[in-house]
C-alpha cells in the first residue's frame, strides 16, 4: 500500500471536490456478454458464479484507480484488490465473506469454495472481515435488472467500489448478464468504469485459466 502525494496527483482537484459530497458515490448498469464464459464453465465443471466474479476481479485489479481507496482522508493505491462477496445461506439469509484475489482462476475457485461453506455454516453477520482492500459484491441471480441502488451509511467512512451481478437471460443465440458497479467519485471517473467494462468483457471471452495483469 502507498499513500498518494495529493500535491502532484493528477485528481487533485477531483478528490477534493468530491469528498465533500453526502453522497460521493455513482454507478451504471451494463450488460456482458457471458456466453463463451457460461459454455467454458459447462466444459470444465468450473462454478459459473465464481468464474464471473474472478472476471470482475481481474478487470478491478487491472485498473489502477479501482485500486485506490480512501483512509484517513488520504488517498492510497493498494497492492491487491480482494472480493467481499454476500454468500447466501441454506435459511436464505446472508453473511459477508473474504475471498482473497489471484490471477489462477483455479487458485481462486479453491480458496473460494472453502470460504463459502465456512460462511454457509455460520449465523448473523461478521463485519470485522470487511476492511479497505476489498470490493463488495453480491448476486442477484432471480432479476434481470436495469438499475440497482445499495443501502450505505453515509456517516460511514467508504471508498470501496460495489459490483453487482443479475439474472443471465437469453438474447437470441448469445447470453447476457446485467453487472452493476458503483465507484467513490473522488477516485474514479466515467471513463474508468468504462475501462471496467470493457476489461470484464475481454476477460470473460478469455478461456485462458491464468488472466495476465494489462499493466504488467
Amino acid at each position: 500500500m502507498k499513500e498518494i502525494d495529493i500535491d502532484t496527483w493528477k485528481r487533485k482537484d477531483h478528490f477534493r471536490f468530491f469528498t465533500q459530497f453526502d453522497e460521493p458515490f455513482y454507478g451504471l448498469v451494463a450488460y456482458v456478454d457471458c456466453t463463451l464464459a457460461y459454455q467454458v464453465c459447462k466444459e470444465r465443471s468450473y462454478s459459473f458464479y465464481l468464474f464471473y466474479l474472478h472476471k470482475a476481479l481481474c478487470a478491478i485489479n487491472s485498473i489502477p484507480e479501482f485500486k485506490t481507496r480512501i483512509i484517513d482522508g488520504k488517498p492510497y493505491l493498494l497492492d491487491q484488490i480482494n472480493a467481499s462477496p454476500t454468500v447466501l445461506r441454506p435459511d436464505k439469509t446472508f453473511g459477508f465473506s473474504y475471498m482473497v484475489f489471484d490471477w489462477n482462476f483455479e487458485e481462486f475457485q479453491n480458496k473460494a469454495k472453502i470460504e463459502i461453506s465456512r460462511v454457509e455454516e455460520t449465523s448473523g453477520l461478521d463485519l470485522s472481515i470487511n476492511g479497505q482492500d476489498v470490493v463488495h459484491c453480491s448476486a442477484v441471480p432471480w432479476i434481470d435488472f436495469t438499475s440497482l441502488s445499495h443501502a450505505r451509511p453515509y456517516k460511514f467512512a467508504d471508498s470501496c467500489t460495489k459490483i453487482s451481478f443479475g439474472k443471465m437471460v437469453l438474447d437470441g443465440s448469445r447470453r447476457k448478464m446485467s453487472v452493476s458497479i458503483h465507484a467513490h467519485h473522488a477516485l474514479a471517473d466515467g471513463y474508468h468504469v468504462g475501462l471496467f467494462y470493457e476489461y470484464l468483457q475481454k476477460f470473460m471471452d478469455d478461456a485462458d485459466l491464468t488472466a495476465i495483469n494489462p499493466n504488467q
